[in-house]
């Protein structure tokens, strides 16, 4: 059985570990010749856009899915009419343009931060005027990792990112106070089931993340059951099929969602070794229809984005408890080259192991002051 895959980045080949166990084989499609995905399956090197490419690539798939949810709605709709597509387009059309996004959490009765949107320049005062400073303007489309985004606290900002705004849709935001920034990951199978992996606490630098704790530290059980219930009210609206990730705010003790990724994320990479079933086996399981796996953590995790560069590895893994993940990539300034999680048994024994770390891991970007003093207020 032959799944195809949209995108063959670091989760596609995180995909495509995940399946080889279970007796799947995998068919990647991406522009670059050189997607990590290169090294262990088929690849096909094309744009998405290439319907000839796109009409080879579906050639006895068993379905589709994808780990980058920019992949064009076009080319998913065009597969979708030759072979089953999962997750289903219509979620990649509402998470791919963030004012999409909004509306789709006020249908649903999502609570989130308040939105103006800025179809042109000439919208921007009037946007301000509504939603007032400070505020976060962000481009509707392709933004990610911090990019298409400026933070406006003055009238000098809105000036200046008047001067640089592209010639796109953008919407504005309001930028709320908050204690910390959380994200479910929810998982559903063609078969209608749905399970949940607990919050996990997401710390970024740059606007790229760094730090993942799981299950977040001091979770209380109304806040997971708020984002449960987010989540299942996504699930369900859009007849989704596998792997959603959400990013919340907590504020008040209440949640605001953020953003939502139709895929498996960067923040679940902790699942590998630190959940039952990971997050790869589950979409996996999820768009074959078969019974999920346990989301249940199997310990306390803590995983820590590799950023531009990458540590001696014998260091790392001189660490017990410690697991490294090097993803193929050539080095340059805010790429994801890696990650390493570390598994213990308590929150105590997992700060341990994060100090004895090497000196690498003590730069201010990984946050390691948030995972070793996590009973201390984070910031707002």
């Amino acid at each position: 059985m032959t799944i195809g895959i949209l995108g063959g980045g670091q989760l596609g080949y995180m995909l495509a570990l995940a399946g080889y166990p279970l007796g799947l084989h995998f068919r990647f499609l991406d522009p670059s010749p050189e997607a990590p995905v290169g090294r262990i399956a088929q690849r096909v090197t094309a744009e998405y856009t290439d319907q000839a490419a796109l009409e080879k690539f579906a050639s006895g798939l068993e379905l589709v899915t994808y780990e980058f949810e920019n992949v064009p709605v076009e080319a998913a709709n065009f597969l979708a009419e030759r072979v089953p597509v999962y997750p289903p387009p219509a979620a990649l059309e509402a998470a791919q343009d963030r004012l999409n996004e909004k509306h789709l959490f006020q249908k649903l009765s999502i609570a989130t931060t308040e939105f103006a949107p800025v179809l042109k320049p000439n919208d921007l005062d009037q946007a301000v005027k509504h939603i007032g400073l400070p505020a976060v303007l962000k481009t509707c489309r392709m933004g990610y990792d911090g990019k298409g985004q400026w933070i406006l606290r003055t009238a000098e900002d809105v000036a200046k990112a008047k001067s640089e705004l592209p010639a796109a849709p953008l919407i504005l935001e309001r930028l709320v106070s908050f204690a910390r920034e959380l994200s479910v990951l929810a998982v559903r199978s063609r078969t209608g089931e749905i399970a949940f992996y607990p919050l996990v606490e997401n710390h970024h630098r740059g606007g790229i993340l760094r730090l993942s704790l799981a299950p977040a530290p001091r979770l209380e059980p109304p806040i997971q059951r708020a984002a449960e219930d987010a989540a299942r009210r996504i699930l369900e609206s859009l007849k989704y099929v596998g792997v959603l990730a959400i990013e919340f705010f907590e504020s008040g003790g209440r949640l605001l969602a953020n953003e939502m990724a139709p895929r498996v994320h960067n923040s679940g990479h902790w699942t590998i070794e630190g959940a039952v079933t990971s997050q790869f086996e589950n979409h996996l399981r999820a768009v074959l229809g078969l019974p999920l796996g346990s989301t249940g953590p199997a310990g306390y995790c803590a995983m820590l984005n590799l950023i531009g560069n990458v540590p001696d590895s014998a260091e790392v893994l001189a660490v017990p408890d410690t697991h490294l993940h090097l993803y193929g990539k050539s080095p340059r300034p805010g790429r994801k080259l890696g990650h390493v999680t570390l598994r213990a048994a308590s929150p105590e024994r997992l700060a341990l192991r994060l100090s004895e770390l090497p000196a690498f891991f003590h730069h201010p970007d990984f946050c390691l002051d948030a995972a070793l003093a996590p009973s201390t207020p984070l910031r707002a």
